[in-house]
């Protein structure tokens, strides 16, 4: 082998091992956003999950405020409209779990 062909070789394999101190960088960093990527979906889940609670807490709070403002004699006629659709929707939802049951 002549001094050429020795320093070519000593050229590709220190490219090599550059390329190679590269592919596992990019590995490290490839699992440690992985490994991110899964808090993150798990702080979603837990998130959506708090978000539910909440909107089912301030349902019911909206349906206590009702029934409140109703047990009120003085009630305005677009909360009583409210109270009634919303009592109406409640029935039909009854009617249809009824029916699902005697089927």
């Amino acid at each position: 082998m002549n001094y050429g062909a020795a320093q070519r070789l000593t050229n590709v394999n220190d490219h090599i091992v550059i390329v190679n101190n590269k592919l596992q960088q990019l590995l490290k960093q490839y699992e440690a956003l992985v490994k991110e990527n899964e808090k993150q979906q798990q702080l979603i889940l837990h998130l959506q999950q708090e978000q539910s609670g909440t909107k089912e807490q301030l349902e019911t709070l909206q349906q206590q405020n009702l029934i409140l403002k109703a047990s009120v004699s003085d009630m305005n006629p677009a909360d009583k409209k409210e109270l009634e659709q919303k009592l109406n929707q409640y029935i039909k939802n009854i009617d249809k779990c009824i029916s699902l049951l005697s089927q």
